[in-house]
């Protein structure tokens, strides 16, 4: 990490904010649906059920088909920010989101790319290991999208952070040459900065479940801006900056919870032993 700020209110009316969170209404009435993430009206991704004791998720839906990139700030973020409270970028890209409070978080972090089902799959590996397999399909969790993995560490005895970098659409959606200039200003050297929308969700097994019971801080980072420079970044193993501004009211996590967060992502990276 390279510096937090402070809690601050933004966004516009929820009506009038390119991406919302919201709670799907349910025709029966009996009870909550889904949590989704919402761009442009269309439910994008669906993220952890509400109960806390299920697996987190992040899952990518049919109709996530569109970035939230604004040309106005795209050269201030070809290179480093100097600080995460840059008043021309929060406010820009805080008219993007519903109105709130968001902790504004700039981070040094070299993603690592993932295909779910593959090696280094959290959904298959990690995940499986605490709640098994879906017991409806007997398989694990498939969030329908690459992603990049970024951080993890312990947060104590029984509790572990992992960090996630999650895509609006595939990197196959962009476009090569793209991709390939901000491999070139990457080898001279540049570290450029995308920007997240963020949530915590903090997810712990139910009494009674597999043996390898704690809980998960799943720290997830939806792309506003910077899908070719993670791309980039992830081909040639160089860093990018994130400027995450974590929404505050968003997520399954206490406020002793967000307040803690900052400094765990201060802390040596570390892997938690399947089963430790």
């Amino acid at each position: 990490m390279i510096e937090a700020g402070e809690p601050r209110r933004l966004g516009v009316p929820e009506a009038e904010a390119r991406l919302r969170f919201e709670a799907e209404q349910r025709e029966s009435g009996g009870g909550p649906g889904r949590r989704l993430l919402v761009v442009d009206g269309q439910p994008a991704f669906e993220l952890s059920f509400w109960c806390g004791t299920c697996p987190f998720l992040f899952r990518r839906l049919e109709t996530a088909q569109q970035k939230l990139s604004l040309e106005g700030v795209q050269e201030r973020l070809e290179g480093a920010l100097a600080a995460p409270d840059d008043d021309g970028v929060i406010d820009a890209f805080g008219a993007l989101l519903p109105e709130g409070e968001y902790l504004p978080v700039l981070l040094r972090v070299e993603p690592r790319p993932v295909v779910p089902g593959r090696a280094g799959d959290y959904f298959s590996g990690e995940q499986v290991a605490t709640w098994g397999v879906d017991q409806f399909w007997g398989l694990p969790v498939y969030p329908h999208t690459p992603y990049y993995r970024t951080f993890e560490t312990a947060v104590g005895a029984s509790a572990h952070l992992y960090e996630f970098v999650v895509p609006m659409v595939p990197p196959t959606w962009n476009e090569r040459e793209r991709v390939e200039e901000y491999v070139e200003l990457m080898g001279r050297g540049e570290v450029p900065t995308a920007v997240a929308v963020s949530t915590l969700d903090v997810c712990e097994p139910a009494v009674g479940a597999p043996d390898d019971r704690y809980q998960h801080w799943g720290l997830t980072h939806f792309l506003l801006d910077g899908h070719h420079k993670l791309e980039a970044a992830a081909a040639t193993g160089r860093p990018v900056q994130l400027l995450a501004l974590l929404a505050l009211g968003e997520g399954l996590a206490t406020p002793e919870d967000w307040a803690r967060l900052p400094g765990l992502r201060t802390r040596p990276r570390s892997v938690r032993a399947t089963g430790a």
